[in-house]
């Protein structure tokens, strides 16, 4: 029997160093953001008070989309929590259902309120 230290790196590996990941890390953060939050910008024609309000709508958008993210997660955990028969995950997945309708009928709720 022969014995060989064996050489855990992969050979096709980069030498990356620590600052090496952390450009990598930012340039690709900078990428994602880019493309992901970027939208079409169009002139206003003088009137700011149109301006105002198609930036309320885009962060109304914004809102009610996390919203939905959060209301789909709160269907999730009550599915998982029937099917695990953990009282406090479903009461957990009832309060993120709960907060997830609220934030995705924000915009609603308030022009009730101010109405």
């Amino acid at each position: 029997m022969t014995n060989r230290k064996k050489d855990n790196k992969p050979t096709n590996a980069l030498p990356l160093g620590k600052k090496g990941r952390l450009g990598f890390s930012s340039y690709a953060a900078v990428v994602l953001c880019a493309c992901c939050l970027s939208t079409t910008a169009f002139a206003a024609s003088g009137d700011p008070l149109g301006v105002v309000n198609n930036l309320s709508t885009f962060i109304f958008s914004l809102i009610r989309a996390i919203g939905m993210i959060l209301l789909g997660w709160g269907v999730v955990q009550v599915g998982l929590s029937f099917q695990s028969h953990d009282p406090s995950q479903r009461s957990q997945g009832f309060l993120t259902l709960a907060g997830g309708l609220v934030i995705t009928f924000a915009k609603e709720i308030l022009d009730l309120i101010t109405a």
